[in-house]
């Protein structure tokens, strides 16, 4: 089963969001039910779906079905509130079964998409660059504007550069990179990424994906000078990534406080990405107890 943050994933179908998340291990992609059942039933609402799958799930029971045994549960991230819940899903084989007892003129259509959808996968392991052309057609369909998404992909291009040379230096994936990162983010814009998140109103939302234009500019020219600087010291382990983490992300502060002498505001925001995409492409839920699939 997933267990990497990184694994988890929204993607959409007929521009309806449907969280997923990969499995590595078993190399599969796993389905939120409850938004499948969402989409196909075509209910008012979120918590319509979920009642339906609740009563969907104990008649499967009670037919011996198998594929319902054969769900798992994640705590996928709520749109509504960026809180983590427990959320039934299943992989494409127990979900084509699960499919077939819903009626619905889009069943064939969805698992067509599910099929394809795992297909993408394998295919943009083998060609990474498949995964940025990925990225801006699922951005671009969410409402990002052009000139945000080619700098959300630049920004990924560089923050790869980075960790690749953290791990050529030795330091270790997991704290130590979110450790680093910190400082970087610290020594450019003057908020810790805890400190940040909390001025945008963030709970587990991604912060890259919240941040403007040109915040992001400066958070990829501290990214870029720290790789750069890294590659030139050749530093060993965490403690010298560490200070040069502290000089690049220097190096992006003071321009900022520049820029900031001449256009007389501050360029840190509490504005987020996310508040200026089209109403219409967002996920109303309702309110979420710790198991998405409660009565």
């Amino acid at each position: 089963m997933p267990n990497d943050n990184n694994n988890f994933k929204i993607q959409l179908f007929e521009g309806q969001k449907v969280r997923t998340a990969w499995s590595e291990e078993e190399q599969q992609w796993y389905f939120s039910i409850i938004d499948i059942c969402w989409i196909l039933t075509e209910s008012k609402d979120y918590d319509t779906a979920r009642k339906y799958w609740n009563k969907l799930k104990q008649r499967l029971v009670e037919e011996g079905n198998e594929s319902v045994t054969n769900c798992h549960q994640l705590k996928l991230v709520s749109p509504k509130d960026g809180k983590r819940y427990f959320t039934d899903v299943a992989a494409q084989q127990e979900l084509f079964r699960i499919i077939q007892s819903i009626p619905s003129k889009k069943a064939e259509p969805f698992k067509q998409w599910m099929a394809q959808v795992a297909s993408d996968r394998i295919d943009q392991m083998q060609d990474p660059e498949l995964n940025f052309d990925q990225a801006y057609n699922d951005y671009r369909r969410l409402g990002y504007s052009d000139k945000w998404i080619n700098q959300r992909l630049k920004s990924i291009e560089i923050r790869k550069a980075l960790t690749d040379e953290w791990d050529r230096a030795g330091v270790k994936e997991g704290q130590q990179y979110a450790t680093l990162t910190d400082i970087i983010t610290c020594e450019w814009s003057g908020k810790t990424t805890a400190q940040y998140r909390r001025y945008k109103g963030l709970h587990k939302e991604s912060l890259r994906d919240n941040m403007t234009n040109m915040e992001l500019a400066l958070n990829i020219f501290a990214e870029a000078s720290t790789a750069e600087i890294s590659k030139a010291r050749n530093p060993q382990g965490y403690r010298q990534s560490a200070a040069i983490a502290h000089k690049g992300g220097q190096i992006a502060g003071e321009a900022r406080k520049k820029l900031e002498e001449q256009i007389g505001h501050s360029i840190i925001s509490p504005d987020r990405a996310s508040d200026y995409l089209p109403p219409a492409d967002r996920l109303q839920l309702p309110d979420e107890d710790t198991e998405e699939n409660d009565e």
